[in-house]
């Protein structure tokens, strides 16, 4: 019964998207789910992208600076359930844990009155794209041709030379460490949302998690020794031995700043507070659990906190619908 609420709720999802939405915009979803599928195989029953993850599960706890911002039920102060989703980047359930793709924290808040929060940050503060329309043609001039097994170097070049903005991810995680461990990383949202208190007064923000434990890296020379799983079993041990805590913070928008474009940071000068902590208290044994199938949807929003007018926030939740109806359409019966 579980799968066919949730496979309802994205076909509802999708057709609330065809019906708003012009008949352009409308393959957009399925063209970047294609070409997820093109890049990476299709790999049955697993995610589209951020394929390779594990479960866990803890709790939220928001301050009063967060209460300050939005009305959201999350911040009241109140241990508020949350499910978790630590992944690695990318279409392949196979990927290797020392590639330097990004690394992602999806959660689920509930708070009160089963009010929801979904989202799905990534291990870099910009995302690769600045328009959804990027999303498709810049996995396609990364597919390997089947005859040589590269891509085309003269599509990729193009590309690259007419979408300079889409490469500034790949240069901030080509000089970033690979991360030791899922709970040792800072996450960010990438996208702006507009936050909303109880007065009515508005605040354009972007999120990040930072571990209160600290960042930690591998070094080249670490990474030769590692195998190429061990990313979940790392985190096991670490909650085993006491909660794995992040501080949420919001970055606070300036007039003039880039709140629509997910490519471009905002200025360190920028204020950057803390609304909460969140609490990662267990780790699924294995492969499956309570996040498989939840989209993460980062639209699903509590009252409070709204999204932005981010071209490419806007077009996520569509996508993120038609990988959960494969999934679930492929999953033993």
């Amino acid at each position: 019964m579980k799968l066919l609420t949730l496979t309802a709720a994205a076909a509802a999802a999708l057709c609330s998207f065809a019906f708003n939405a012009p008949a352009a915009a409308q393959s957009l979803p399925l063209d970047q789910v294609n070409a997820l599928e093109g890049l990476f195989g299709k790999n049955a029953g697993a995610r589209r992208s951020g394929a390779k993850g594990v479960c866990a599960a803890g709790h939220f706890v928001g301050n009063t600076v967060g209460r300050n911002l939005s009305s959201a039920s999350v911040f009241s102060g109140d241990q508020v359930p949350a499910i978790l989703r630590f992944s690695i980047g990318g279409g392949s359930p196979k990927a290797s844990d020392k590639g330097r793709s990004v690394r992602g924290l999806a959660f689920q808040f509930t708070g009160a009155g089963g009010e929801l929060w979904q989202s799905a940050n990534i291990s870099a503060p910009v995302f690769f794209v600045a328009k959804p329309e990027q999303f498709a043609p810049f996995l396609q001039a990364r597919t390997p041709d089947p005859v040589t097994g590269k891509p085309d170097p003269a599509r990729l070049k193009a590309f690259n030379e007419a979408n300079p903005e889409t490469l500034r991810q790949a240069a901030y995680l080509a000089k970033a460490p690979v991360p030791a461990s899922y709970g040792a990383v800072n996450y960010w949202s990438t996208n702006a949302f507009i936050a909303t208190n109880a007065k009515g007064d508005k605040t354009t923000v972007r999120w990040q998690f930072e571990p209160v434990a600290g960042t930690l890296g591998l070094t080249d020379e670490q990474l030769k020794t590692m195998p190429d799983d061990f990313l979940a079993d790392e985190l096991r041990r670490r909650v085993a031995s006491g909660p794995v805590v992040f501080d949420l913070k919001f970055q606070i928008a300036e007039a003039g700043d880039p709140v629509d474009d997910p490519t471009q940071v905002w200025p360190e000068s920028r204020r950057l507070v803390p609304v909460g902590q969140l609490f990662v208290t267990q780790v699924a044994p294995g492969a499956g659990g309570a996040c498989e199938n939840i989209t993460f949807n980062p639209t699903a929003l509590p009252k409070g906190l709204e999204a932005s007018n981010d071209p490419v926030l806007r077009a996520r939740a569509a996508p993120y619908a038609v990988s959960l109806g494969r999934r679930v359409s492929e999953a033993p019966r």
